[in-house]
């Protein structure tokens, strides 16, 4: 159910944005104005911002895909706090993921952001903590183990992240978010970790 609240709460903000720039401006992810104009709330609103309809239609697909089902596994491990920690692993991980470009970017006039991808990032990564062997798509064609998947995600958006490459892609929050939904998963419920290995021996045999 939150799930769907997120995804048609983005949807509609994210929508009203795309014509009205003022809207769009005041809520960006921008460093500088965070840091010298203590303008906070832009660390969580960015979040809700996209750049247009397929860089929206893609997070929102993946939230859909993975969100939903997270969502009902914490609903069933944690009762009535699994709304709760699902809140703070989409959220954490909306501000986890923020943190690096705020460093690195607080002093550029220049530089913005905009999108749930760290967010999403950290839901897609508990998803593959809890089922490390079940296919996901690379490049929405290939079908291979989540975990893989997970690993080559990890490694080419680390790589970037240092390069500093500038492709319009914010790789840091890519990265931490995904790292945020790993620790914060384990954090709540440390088991997951041991069912993580366990489930990748039974898949080798082992």
């Amino acid at each position: 159910m939150i799930t769907y609240i997120i995804i048609a709460v983005t949807g509609i903000f994210s929508y009203m944005a795309f014509s009205n720039r003022d809207l769009f401006n005041k809520y960006l992810f921008d460093p500088y104005l965070i840091k010298h104009k203590k303008q906070y709330y832009r660390v969580i609103t960015h979040a809700f911002l996209h750049g247009g309809w397929s860089h929206l239609l893609i997070n929102m697909f993946v939230l859909w895909q993975f969100g939903a089902f997270v969502e009902s596994v914490f609903n069933q491990e944690f009762g009535i706090l699994g709304s709760v920690f699902y809140l703070v692993l989409y959220f954490g991980g909306i501000i986890f993921s923020s943190i690096p470009s705020l460093q690195k970017h607080g002093d550029n006039p220049y530089y913005t952001s905009i999108g749930a991808s760290g967010a999403v990032a950290a839901i897609l990564f508990s998803y593959i903590l809890m089922f490390p062997t079940r296919s996901l798509y690379f490049m929405g064609i290939v079908p291979i183990p989540a975990i893989l998947f997970g690993v080559l995600y990890v490694w080419y958006e680390k790589r970037l992240a240092n390069q500093n490459v500038n492709d319009g892609i914010g790789h840091d929050a890519h990265y931490y978010g995904a790292v945020f939904g790993l620790l914060a998963t384990i954090i709540f419920k440390p088991s997951f970790l041991m069912g993580f290995f366990s489930k990748i021996l039974m898949a080798i045999g082992l």
